[in-house]
C-alpha cells in the first residue's frame, strides 16, 4: 500500500511548504501577541510513534507534529480502482515545557496553526486527494515527559481518495 505513505507525505508537504504551518505561526503570533514559535521542517514527522516510544528512541524536540494515517476504508466506488475510499489521518501535536504554566499556550497556538493550514487547503489536494474540510481535535491532559511536562493534541480529518 504505497499510496498510504504518499498520502501522509501529501498531507505533511501541506504543513512544511510554503504558506503552511510556519507561516500560520507567525501569523497567530504577532496577531494574538503570543510568543513566536519555530517549527522546523525536522520537527514534521511522519511516523505513528506514541510518546514514550519517540522519547526513548531519539532525541526529541519540541514542538513537534506527527503526521500519519489512523484508519483506512476501501469503498470502491469507482469502478477500475484499486482505492475509492476514505483515510482517517492525524496531525498529532506534541509539545513540552519545563513548566506547566507555559504549555497550554504553546500547545494551543501550535493546534490553531494547524488548523489554520487545513482551513486554507480545502478542496482537491492533487493526485486523486481530496479534503472537504472538516476535523476533530482531541486534547490528552498533562503528563511527565519531554523535558518535564508533555501535552499532546490530536487533530483528525478525514481525506476522500482515489487511486
Amino acid at each position: 500500500m504505497s499510496y498510504v505513505s504518499d498520502v501522509v507525505g501529501v498531507a505533511a508537504n501541506l504543513l512544511i511548504g510554503a504558506g503552511g504551518l510556519q507561516t500560520n505561526l507567525n501569523s497567530l503570533a504577532s496577531s494574538e501577541q503570543a510568543p513566536a514559535l519555530q517549527v522546523g521542517q525536522h520537527q514534521i514527522v511522519t511516523k505513528n510513534i506514541p510518546v514514550d516510544i519517540a522519547e526513548r528512541s531519539s532525541a526529541s524536540v519540541y514542538p513537534s507534529v506527527y503526521v500519519y494515517c489512523d484508519s483506512i476504508t476501501n469503498q470502491l466506488r469507482e469502478k477500475g480502482r484499486t482505492f475509492s475510499g476514505s483515510m482517517d489521518m492525524v496531525f498529532e501535536v506534541r509539545s513540552s515545557k519545563d513548566r506547566i504554566d507555559d504549555l497550554d499556550a504553546e500547545i494551543n497556538l501550535m493546534v490553531d496553526g494547524v488548523v489554520s493550514t487545513l482551513d486554507q487547503n480545502r478542496g482537491d489536494w492533487g493526485s486523486g486527494i481530496f479534503y472537504a474540510g472538516s476535523y476533530n481535535i482531541d486534547f490528552a491532559g498533562v503528563k511527565r515527559g519531554g523535558k518535564n511536562f508533555l501535552q499532546t493534541a490530536k487533530v483528525t480529518f478525514t481525506l476522500q481518495v482515489s487511486r
